[in-house]
């Protein structure tokens, strides 16, 4: 695969093209203005809301990002949602009221397109008082369609408590994690990275087997085994976590250390 070149490049965001400090260096900027010159689309593929995307759209200007795990696509130029795969209601209250059952210390919030509301009890990590964050009760929230529920537990390991959402949910809907805490992240049923990559692929008319992805953790393994296996590259960080490292054509250095632009330059 020596002379191997992409068609279309994705990348996460959070430990994968920002750098710890939440920015994206000059010298990967410079790298993926490269091949975008050279007329290869670069897309986001992120767990971030659309309402996080304003800063990143600063730097890459226009391009589609992936957002929500693929529950949401967001053309970055016109700032305008494209398109949106929901959980319904129903699958809410169902999900919810058994987790609940499971484990009472269990506490949600859910992603509705540019807003997001939680729970009192629930504690935000990042943007408590920004516009279109506002506490609500359970009841509000499971009764639309929303982007992603989340469900945080404040006590139980990240591991066990997102083994215990899988459980619950079984079939009804998909459960990822991009967390170190532990948080799980629900979207509707064969809602992944990979899914909202494989949209936006088709628009530019590229099949997966022409695209290389980059990625950290456990929410990127749909998309990697959707490049990888037909015949793409899914590149992971060199701190990236097990699970997906497992699942990786290759291993990249870290995302302080620029890992996505000195794998482009590789290439």
């Amino acid at each position: 695969m020596s002379d191997w070149r992409p068609r279309l490049i994705a990348s996460d965001m959070d430990g994968t093209l920002l750098s710890s400090d939440d920015t994206v260096s000059a010298a990967t900027v410079a790298e993926i203005d490269r091949w975008r010159d050279g007329g290869v689309p670069f897309v986001l593929a992120t767990g971030r809301p659309p309402r996080w995307m304003h800063r990143i759209r600063k730097v890459l200007g226009a391009g589609t990002a992936v957002c929500c795990n693929g529950a949401v696509l967001l053309d970055l130029e016109t700032f305008e949602i494209t398109h949106e795969e929901p959980v319904h209601p129903d699958v809410l209250r169902s999900v919810t009221d058994e987790l609940r059952r499971r484990q009472p210390g269990t506490w949600f919030a859910v992603e509705y397109g540019l807003e997001f509301r939680h729970e009192p009890i629930y504690k935000p990590r990042w943007d408590v008082d920004a516009p279109g964050v506002a506490e609500a009760t359970l009841e509000e929230m499971v009764g639309q369609p929303v982007a992603k529920l989340l469900a945080r537990h404040e006590d139980l390991p990240r591991d066990e408590f997102v083994a215990l959402v899988e459980e619950v949910i079984g079939e009804q809907a998909t459960v990822t994690c991009s967390s170190t805490d532990a948080l799980a992240e629900i979207s509707g049923i064969g809602v992944t990275k990979a899914s909202g990559l494989a949209a936006v692929a088709d628009r530019h008319g590229v099949g997966p087997e022409d695209v290389v992805v980059f990625g950290d953790m456990p929410n990127d393994i749909a998309a990697f085994e959707w490049a990888r296996n037909a015949g793409g590259r899914a590149v992971a960080m060199a701190h990236a976590h097990p699970d997906l490292l497992a699942v990786a054509t290759d291993v990249t250095v870290g995302n302080d250390e620029d890992g996505v632009a000195a794998f482009l330059a590789s290439l």
